[in-house]
């Protein structure tokens, strides 16, 4: 979800940059470096948020830890299904792996 806003902030500055002259008369226009400003201001004051309003945060963070846990829950279970998938098996601890060959090195005698 970080990486779509990230993307859609720079591909708006990316669009403010760009040279374009429709004639809106309207409405003023926004140069790259004022909307660089005005989202440096707009962080700052997500930031103070918590100074605000402190449940924000709170459950903010109790959703980032939700999240976190499920995506563990998520990673451990994909993992286990390519596992199961894909029959590799690890050798017992201290025991060399015999099942992998390669063609670089010759098995051992």
């Amino acid at each position: 979800m970080g990486f779509l806003f990230r993307t859609a902030f720079w591909f708006s500055l990316v669009l403010l940059a760009l040279p374009f002259n429709f004639g809106d008369g309207d409405q003023p226009s926004v140069g790259a470096i004022q909307a660089f400003v005005a989202a440096r201001e707009a962080v700052g004051d997500v930031s103070a948020i918590c100074e605000r309003k402190p449940d924000v945060c709170e459950t903010g963070k109790s959703a980032l830890h939700t999240v976190g846990i499920r995506a563990r829950e998520a990673a451990r279970i994909a993992y286990e299904l390519l596992d199961s998938q894909l029959g590799q098996s690890t050798p017992p601890a201290g025991q060399p792996d015999t099942a992998t060959t390669t063609a670089s090195i010759p098995a051992a005698q």
